[in-house]
């Protein structure tokens, strides 16, 4: 990484994060939500000779930001362990880890989510459908697809059904629930109730599953309610739906892309849709794409399906953070 490299915002943090040391870098990341730690621990394992100057630049830079706020508003949130492991190694990464997950006020069910996904369906596999709803609906809807993945395709259909018909859960409801876990993990109480689940919690968890398994589940739910299928199919973000995105919101997805992803994912998509990302690239980045594309030869189905999701991934994450519309035309998300 030379001098002359333009950083991004997560670079820079990561940058801030490793010259701060583990102290104080833990009392940071542990206001962080789990989005923000992963993204910054991924740039954390793609620095590489970082010049002194440079260093010095975010830190005055992050200085000069400071200086100007009364105060930082932050997020607090859940997970980090395999993010953590992977930036810093398992040995470094231990006192961090332990640190941020257990010297904060964390519920049972917010443990959950710091957990890995194949911990969590193990831990909720003998529990009643409805708990293991109500526990799926909390997680983040990346984290609640992997850990379907690891259910059976009944238990898996049964769940997220149960997930969209979820509405409001009353305070001692979750309260018996969440010391429940609490028995199992560490934590404090949970005691306000929460909105979780419904129709648009089951279409986000559908949008990061595999597609055989969305498919999948999709027949399931049609076979028991065609209505509700409907439903959760409408609200449903698919690679396609890209085109409704307004030019501003595609330019804002391409620079947060790798040109690899993009070809592969528009391997699979229609020529309108390719048409869009070609005119919100530069004249001479377009025809090195177009190149790009006609030089592709065959590629599995299984890599165009991963790219795309990689990118709705993205897409997700930037309309999340407000940065993007992904309904298109002015459209409010909510």
């Amino acid at each position: 990484m030379t001098d002359e490299t333009e950083l991004t915002d997560i670079q820079k943090a990561a940058i801030l994060l490793i010259s701060l040391g583990e102290s104080d870098a833990a009392e940071i990341l542990k206001h962080l939500g789990p989005k923000e730690v992963q993204r910054i621990g991924e740039a954390m394992t793609q620095l590489d000779n970082v010049p002194q100057s440079r260093v010095e630049a975010v830190v005055s830079d992050f200085m000069n930001v400071v200086s100007d706020q009364t105060g930082i508003g932050i997020n607090n949130d859940r997970y980090i362990r395999a993010m953590l492991n992977q930036a810093l190694g398992e040995e470094k990464a231990k006192t961090l880890i332990d640190r941020i997950l257990f010297s904060t006020n964390t519920s049972g069910l917010d443990t959950m989510r710091w957990m890995d996904p194949r911990q969590v369906a193990e831990a909720l596999r003998y529990e009643h459908p409805q708990i293991q709803a109500v526990v799926i609906a909390y997680l983040d809807a990346d984290q609640a697809a992997a850990v379907l993945s690891f259910f059976d395709e009944k238990a898996r259909l049964e769940v997220l059904m149960r997930i969209a018909a979820l509405d409001r859960i009353q305070p001692q409801a979750l309260q018996e629930l969440n010391d429940m876990l609490e028995s199992q993990f560490t934590g404090s109480k949970a005691s306000q109730s929460r909105t979780l689940g419904g129709i648009r919690s089951a279409a986000n968890i559908m949008n990061f599953m595999e597609s055989s398994l969305e498919a999948e589940l999709m027949e399931g739910i049609r076979d028991n309610d065609e209505s509700l299928a409907g439903e959760i199919a409408d609200l449903m973000f698919v690679f396609e739906n890209l085109a409704d995105v307004d030019d501003r919101g595609i330019q804002v997805i391409l620079r947060e892309i790798s040109t690899d992803s993009l070809v592969l994912a528009l391997k699979g998509a229609d020529t309108s849709l390719q048409e869009k990302i070609f005119k919100n690239m530069s004249k001479r980045a377009a025809e090195l794409l177009r190149d790009d594309l006609d030089a592709k030869g065959p590629v599995r189905v299984s890599e165009v399906e991963e790219a795309q999701k990689e990118i709705l991934t993205v897409a997700r994450r930037l309309a999340d953070e407000g940065e993007i519309l992904l309904g298109g035309s002015g459209e409010e998300m909510i």
